[in-house]
């Protein structure tokens, strides 16, 4: 059912609901540590404002109503049949259990939600959270979608992220011994990492094992401070070329197991900054095959497990 050389979560989608399987963004109006309750402090270094994949969510309607038009969306583009609620912006564990409950039991009262998937930081994730999100791991199709970006932590001191690999470990581990599939964030492109730091990301992915990854692009937004910076010319930017290589390097070194929840990603065109290549998704999709078709290899090529 898959015809790319790594193993790509859509597929495992498929064979596991019999048909097309597709995520719905929610934005049910958390905020996160560094953003305070009302999502007006400054953040983290790259994140936007409105928060990640904000494009066509309404946060104004409920989050029933954010899925059921987001359905009709997926069944008239994609035909689609199934739906993962996908709890998106901002970090979607930062706030009480029964709040938290009652949002993701709204959700999977939506009918054709089988599941749901809930993106967080690894510093949110209190005991009585986790064992709330082994409950819906029990009873639905769920993933857990950590944020972490970087293994090292001057890097996410110099993005602001206000924790430190330490913490994401020992959430990770929390959550595996609660059986919950954890699919881990890295960004690509980060100011100040260099090929080697990189792929060193990737090489303790692999080591951990993580369930799924998600591989981001850095996108320089208007209105952030990685835009300030790059408008003041202190960083540099990947060339798609460069990215491409990265992917594969870094795919090449995961465990086949691994689900390839994505491999890269489009910014918003009205605030992107650089790299604008990237508002060509499947452009940069395409060259990431033809990149292994080129170098003979796939998934798990350089994985040492």
């Amino acid at each position: 059912m898959n015809n790319k050389p790594y193993n790509l979560f859509s597929s495992h989608l498929k064979q596991c609901f019999g048909g097309r399987v597709h995520k719905i963004s929610v934005d049910a109006g958390f905020s996160c540590p560094n953003r305070g309750a009302t999502r007006d402090q400054p953040g983290c270094l790259f994140c936007d404002p409105s928060g990640s994949g904000s494009a066509g969510i309404e946060p104004a309607l409920s989050v029933a109503e954010q899925i059921q038009a987001g359905k009709e969306v997926m069944v008239r583009k994609y035909k689609a049949e199934h739906f993962l609620a996908y709890f998106q912006p901002f970090s979607n564990t930062f706030a009480p259990v029964d709040r938290l409950r009652s949002l993701y039991d709204e959700a999977l009262g939506v009918e054709g939600v089988v599941g749901l998937a809930v993106g967080t930081r690894p510093d949110c994730l209190p005991p009585e959270v986790l064992d709330l999100l082994a409950e819906y791991h029990r009873r639905s199709y769920f993933w857990l979608e950590l944020g972490l970006q970087s293994i090292h932590d001057q890097t996410l001191n110099r993005l602001r992220r206000g924790h430190d690999y330490d913490t994401f470990v020992k959430t990770y581990h929390q959550a595996k011994r609660r059986g919950l599939r954890v699919c881990v964030h890295l960004i690509l492109g980060l100011p100040g990492e260099n090929r080697e730091q990189i792929l060193a990301s990737a090489e303790e992915m692999a080591r951990l094992g993580v369930d799924g990854i998600k591989l981001h692009l850095l996108h320089v937004l208007e209105g952030t401070g990685l835009g300030d910076l790059y408008r003041q010319g202190e960083m540099e930017i990947l060339s798609q070329e460069d990215y491409v290589s990265l992917v594969v390097d870094m795919v090449e070194r995961l465990s086949p197991q691994t689900l390839i929840h994505r491999l890269t990603g489009d910014g918003p065109r009205d605030r992107l900054l650089a790299p604008l290549w990237s508002l060509n998704k499947w452009q940069v999709l395409n060259a990431i095959d033809a990149e292994f078709k080129h170098r003979g290899t796939k998934q798990g090529s350089r994985f040492d497990g």
